[in-house]
């Protein structure tokens, strides 16, 4: 018995420093700009919408996009989801580490793959809404966000209304609770681990996939607004009065939007 709390504790260790090096290289290369050519920038202001009118006008963001500008811009929202969800799915992670035999370890990695394929499937989704935005002039290309004050509001009070639904709370609560969601479909071998990963994924995009929209108004490489929605993410799922954050949340993207509006 003795032995069997070693492994499963060195276990846990193994993936807890596997989680946080994947943690720190993906923040590290969206520090370092994540391939797309420009330094990252930090501003608490809607970055499309703070920007220089002359000089968005000299940088137009309607130029064609070619394939290495479109797989790059993918793997700039696939290393950005995994810095922002990472931190606060780890806990689910490490708990069904735990929960697995140790013979069974390569079931924890494809408990993370599955999670993190799915955030995939989102981030493809999100380079090429970024790619129809740029193409129809409502992005800009120095920002790196929408220059529509339009669409900006729509985009927050979206976000808002969608932060107090009904939706929200049912995909958070699944969040909330990693035991009683490993007890409800937890499935044996690694395909069964992969499956897990996905359907956790799946839950957890559909609770965070609007706040991530909001990377086009407070633009997608700020590093501010980036910062602010992993915290909020992690204090909606890890704390005991999540959901009154994210409600609170709502209401000021909601305030926000109206502000921009009636600006």
């Amino acid at each position: 018995m003795s032995a069997f709390r070693t492994v499963l504790a060195r276990h846990h260790l193994i993936s807890l420093a596997a989680l946080a090096v994947m943690i720190v290289l993906a923040w590290g290369w969206l520090l370092s700009g994540a391939g797309m050519g420009m330094a990252p920038g930090a501003s608490w202001l809607p970055a499309g919408l703070a920007e220089d009118p002359m000089l968005a006008m000299m940088m137009p963001g309607d130029m064609p996009w070619t394939a290495a500008q479109f797989l790059v811009t993918f793997a700039m929202w696939w290393v950005m989801m995994v810095a922002m969800m990472l931190p606060s799915a780890a806990p689910m992670i490490l708990l069904y580490a735990r929960a697995v035999p140790a013979a069974a370890r390569p079931a924890t990695e494809s408990f993370t793959l599955g999670y993190l394929l799915i955030w995939g499937f989102f981030s493809l989704v999100a380079t090429l809404a970024q790619w129809r935005l740029a193409t129809a002039a409502l992005l800009s290309s120095m920002a790196m966000a929408t220059s529509s004050p339009s669409l900006a509001a729509a985009l927050l009070i979206a976000a808002g209304v969608y932060q107090i639904s009904p939706w929200k709370d049912a995909c958070l609560r699944e969040c909330r609770n990693p035991a009683i969601f490993l007890s409800r479909h937890y499935r044996p071998g690694w395909t069964g681990a992969l499956r897990l990963g996905a359907r956790h994924g799946a839950w957890c995009v559909g609770c965070c996939w609007m706040l991530m929209a909001l990377l086009f108004v407070g633009g997608i490489m700020n590093l501010a607004w980036i910062a602010v929605l992993t915290l909020l993410v992690a204090l909606e799922k890890l704390l005991p009065w999540g959901r009154a954050m994210s409600i609170l949340a709502g209401a000021g993207c909601i305030l926000l939007g109206w502000a921009i509006l009636l600006d």
